[in-house]
């Protein structure tokens, strides 16, 4: 067993408040109880196997709907720590099921850089809203289980054999006397964990449907990241690039983007920050949308494209036919707009802007033709 640079242990689990207040009001924390709702609760779950991946631990997550939509999500990260908890005097695993904004999430040196779960609520708010929930967790040697029943334990986390695997694997049957529909949608699972699967290169993740006779099975494993992405999205179209564009920056502010341009007529971009989707867009779709109008303008007036009474070319222009991910990884993100998916750091619309002039100007010069296609299809438009 490895040793692990960053020891993930009870103490690093804080704990904040109460599980009652989820169950009176679960749409503050899962945004509705329709269908939206219920396939958030898969995504809490995934999202904290996703962290360990993105902490480097985690090689491979299996989601399975079970027939009678019993959710079960298992992964091969550290497993959640199971020592007894300083503060609560329970195990930390029991913590983090049953304490609202109990989580390594906080600070703190569990190896979390950063986490796209949703500050910590995410384990308790699916025990919460569940009619049950069994955790299996394996570290230490040993394999541990707990259970519950809408969010209360049944069974406190004990060890039941031994084991030298490292891992989670958490069953749950949402509550019915909660949600709309207990009805879990393929596509829409599928959809998301193929999302999950392109922003974080390498992580293999499958989903399997045992609901009907013959199971479906979808596997999702993207070496290329955000490449892999762009490619899949413009799948059916001619590109002007064969290769999409690819940056990257691991500094304080982990940036990755990919770009391609297509002889279509729409622009494309999407963004995320800690694997959330920013639908909304906000300041690192700022900073992108500047850095290329920019870098374009700038190329087409040094290689006398743009003549000097030629004004310059606008934003849209440039970002017609354009294919983009953009991905930032932010410690303490703040989110704006009504659905809270809008960036609202400041700090990262230069981040994104600096990374984006030197690394796509660098690119261009490199890639004159690439520069010369794009920039056509600009002036035309």
């Amino acid at each position: 067993m490895e040793k692990f640079e960053h020891e993930y242990k009870a103490d690093q689990i804080q704990v904040l408040e109460g599980l009652e207040a989820v169950r009176k009001r679960p749409g503050m924390y899962i945004g509705s109880v329709s269908a939206r709702g219920l396939h958030h609760l898969v995504y809490e779950i995934v999202d904290n196997s996703v962290d360990e991946a993105l902490a480097g631990y985690c090689k491979n997550i299996h989601v399975t709907i079970e027939k009678g939509n019993i959710i079960r999500v298992e992964d091969d990260g550290r497993g959640i720590p199971v020592d007894i908890h300083p503060k609560t005097k329970i195990s930390a695993a029991e913590t983090v099921y049953t304490v609202l904004h109990a989580g390594g999430k906080f600070g703190g040196d569990s190896g979390y850089k950063v986490s796209g779960g949703l500050h910590g609520v995410g384990s308790s708010v699916v025990n919460a809203l569940s009619t049950w929930t069994e955790v299996t967790i394996q570290r230490d040697g040993g394999i541990y289980k707990m259970s519950f029943e809408r969010g209360k334990t049944v069974n406190s986390l004990k060890k039941i054999g031994d084991s030298n695997k490292t891992g989670t694997m958490v069953r749950f049957l949402a509550d019915d006397t909660i949600f709309e529909t207990l009805n879990y949608e393929y596509e829409i699972l599928e959809n998301r964990l193929r999302e999950m699967a392109f922003l974080t290169k390498g992580l293999r993740i499958t989903l399997t449907d045992e609901r009907e006779e013959t199971p479906k099975k979808s596997d999702f494993c993207y070496e290329g990241g955000l490449v892999s992405f762009v490619e899949y999205l413009n799948k059916n179209k001619e590109k002007l690039n064969t290769k999409p564009i690819y940056i990257e920056k691991n500094g304080e502010i982990p940036i990755e983007i990919a770009i391609q341009y297509t002889t279509s007529y729409s622009e494309n971009i999407y963004s995320f920050v800690n694997n959330i989707n920013t639908i909304e867009g906000g300041t690192h779709l700022e900073g992108f949308k500047r850095a290329l109008t920019k870098v374009f303008n700038d190329y087409a007036r040094s290689h006398n494209i743009l003549k000097e009474k030629d004004s310059n070319l606008q934003g849209e222009d440039i970002r017609e036919g354009i294919t983009a991910v953009i991905s930032v990884k932010v410690k303490e993100p703040q989110f704006e707009g009504q659905t809270k998916t809008k960036l609202g750091n400041s700090e990262v619309t230069g981040a994104v802007q600096s990374v984006m002039n030197e690394e796509l100007s660098a690119f261009l010069e490199e890639n004159p033709s690439v520069a010369k296609s794009v920039l056509e299809k600009c002036i035309s438009a």
